[in-house]
């Protein structure tokens, strides 16, 4: 029996090309940002805040690649995950650190999950945007479930 099982993370040089991208991104889109990649335990590896981004949303980001990165899908489906059951809708979205909006992305490297990028501090679609531009920079899969 094996007591032990390998798994896959994230590296430190793809994480921090990662919020470097996604800083780039919304620099052309003109908003400031927070940026965080998590490994799928939600440990921080990179985080970037860009001069001006709100401080709030710090732990807003990082919070989005915990979310996204532990449960392998974007946070934006979070509600349609639990459609319909209401239960689940209000018990999830009431737990400490766990996003139920937009903006955080799963890191999948060859259909393995490795991590999350989360985004805070302009829309939902902005952040979401910059996640994604993040993901395409490192070569990871497109962030989908």
């Amino acid at each position: 029996m094996n007591i032990a099982v390998p798994q896959a993370t994230i590296s430190w040089e793809a994480a921090h090309a990662a919020v470097k991208a996604a800083v780039g991104h919304a620099r052309s889109l003109g908003v400031r940002i927070n940026v965080a990649v998590a490994d799928c335990a939600g440990n921080l590896v990179a985080f970037l805040r860009m001069p001006g981004a709100f401080p709030q949303s710090v732990r807003i980001a990082i919070d989005k690649a915990h979310t996204a990165g532990g449960f392998g899908f974007p946070t934006a489906q979070w509600m349609d995950v639990c459609a319909g059951d209401e239960g689940m809708r209000l018990g999830f979205s009431a737990q400490p650190g766990l996003i139920v909006f937009g903006g955080g992305l799963p890191i999948r490297a060859q259909g393995q999950l490795i991590g999350g990028i989360g985004v805070s501090g302009a829309s939902a679609q902005q952040d979401e945007a910059c996640a994604r531009a993040g993901l395409l920079e490192i070569g990871a899969d497109a962030g989908e479930a």
